[in-house]
């Protein structure tokens, strides 16, 4: 603290790079533990939460945009590609996750390694995550819900299904978004047990989904449709060839995006340091084996020309000559989207809680309810937020938003690792990343290699987004923090 002359109070001092250290972010945690969140979740329902907070759009969407567009057949190594490099980040994370198993994730890892300001830049970044995710998704899921009904023979006003800001110039409000999240939101804040057990119920059924696909495709399978696997290059970068599967992996690397959620259950978790590992690493690696199957299904179903619609795995359904497979796609992915909208929505308020928790935030968005142990109020808080953002923003606004903020954070976990190992090899980890230097270093690049690729617009939306939340943090956050 500092001595005012005029008044001779003390003023608070900004010290931009505070860290806390793990000791004290565990001891803080361990002091707290009676009041803490409900620990309600096993290695199974962290899986469940990764899953279900990855098969979403990428699997029932992308898959059709990048073969169509970019890769031909070869989407299938694009998958492939892209899992392994969201594995890089996936084992920092793991590593992290169990040594400081608390529920602010990223932003948590950013504080013991790199200090407070990135802290808050991270915390920041991962509102585009979370936050935006799930408003992009649930735009997403409302376009299946739609279609859903008009199948059946119900068509609602179209001023009310579609965003304002979107090109259609006759929107005035996404409702179906918005009521989506506004129900999750409060699913959620009844209980992390019970949103878990419809988390899983959903995730099973969507899985279930996924099997059918793949296991009554394959016997669809014309080979001739996979000649040539990888199409010869248009003369254009990115559009076929070797460059259009590379371009391609950049772009269904998104479709991953949901597996860190886990992390941000640490705290409700039975056994952090193993559980979390678990469901991180496992959620992944079975979400790469069923997007494998999927594309390789798809494109082997129809040609790969086809596939450049809205619901390609349903397009791919109907030329089996079973209408009821397009049904089923149909409902998976509106279940798929679901569990996605509820796990970002879930990591969204625990970074925040961890963010309160140190005195960055209001202190609203650290309160547990005391019956039901979750973040009631700020996940209402959140939920509103998010769902006036999906009723009014249209899908290719958000999106990018979404990718570069993500981005962000896993290149800066992964550094986290680089710097606890150098700075605290001392450390006990219950889980230990292999390949160090090599694993981290492979996820920064992919990282920042994959942000290059965005365009300038998204780049300016970013500055534009993180001097608002640079502002906030140096005449709010930077003042209370529990370090002054």
């Amino acid at each position: 603290m500092v001595q005012d002359t005029t008044t001779g109070a003390s003023a608070p001092t900004r010290n931009f790079f505070a860290r806390k250290s793990v000791d004290e972010i565990l001891a803080e945690n361990h002091l707290e533990e009676g009041a803490n969140f409900a620990r309600a979740l096993g290695p199974v329902s962290l899986t469940a939460l990764g899953i279900g907070g990855i098969i979403g759009a990428g699997i029932f969407v992308l898959t059709g945009t990048v073969a169509a567009k970019f890769a031909g057949p070869g989407v299938v190594i694009s998958f492939a590609l892209a899992g392994l490099a969201c594995a890089f980040v996936a084992l920092c994370y793991s590593e992290l996750a169990a040594l400081i198993p608390v529920s602010g994730s990223a932003y948590t890892y950013t504080y013991a390694t790199l200090g407070e300001i990135f802290a808050w830049i991270i915390g920041w970044d991962l509102v585009l995550e979370y936050g935006l995710g799930a408003a992009t998704v649930a735009v997403g899921w409302a376009g299946y819900f739609n279609r859903v009904l008009h199948g059946i023979g119900i068509n609602l006003p179209p001023q009310w299904t579609t965003a304002y800001f979107s090109e259609a110039g006759h929107g005035v409000f996404n409702l179906p978004a918005a009521l989506v999240i506004l129900a999750l939101s409060l699913l959620l804040a009844r209980g992390t047990r019970e949103s878990s057990m419809f988390n899983n119920f959903i995730v099973f059924l969507k899985l279930g989904v996924v099997l059918i696909v793949i296991f009554f495709g394959v016997s669809y399978i014309d080979t001739a449709h996979w000649t040539p696997f990888v199409p010869e290059n248009t003369g254009e970068f990115g559009h076929f060839g070797w460059s259009g599967v590379l371009r391609g992996a950049s772009v269904v690397f998104f479709s991953y995006i949901g597996f860190d959620a886990v992390s941000t259950a640490a705290q409700e978790a039975k056994l952090p340091q193993r559980d979390v590992p678990i469901g991180i690493i496992g959620s992944l690696a079975i979400c790469t084996v069923l997007f494998i199957g999927v594309a390789g299904v798809a494109t082997g179903v129809v040609s790969y020309t086809a596939l450049n619609v809205p619901d390609p795995i349903a397009v791919a359904m109907d030329a089996t000559g079973a209408p009821w497979m397009a049904w089923t796609v149909k409902i998976g992915a509106l279940a798929g989207l679901t569990t996605v909208i509820l796990a970002l929505l879930f990591g969204q308020t625990r970074v925040f809680y961890s963010m309160a928790h140190d005195g960055m935030l209001p202190p609203v968005f650290a309160r547990l309810h005391p019956v039901y142990k979750t973040p009631a109020i700020s996940q209402i808080v959140v939920g509103m937020l998010v769902a006036i953002a999906a009723g009014l923003f249209p899908i290719e606004i958000l999106d990018e938003m979404v990718s570069i903020g993500t981005l962000s954070a896993f290149a800066l976990v992964c550094g986290a690792v680089l710097y606890l190992r150098r700075n605290r090899p001392e450390l006990h980890r219950p889980f230990r990343a292999p390949g160090i230097p090599w694993v981290p270093i492979c996820g920064i690049f992919s990282c920042l290699a994959l942000m290059g690729a965005l365009p300038i617009e998204t780049w300016i939306r970013l500055f534009v987004w993180m001097a608002a939340g640079l502002a906030l943090y140096y005449f709010y956050g930077s003042l209370r923090t529990r370090r002054r």
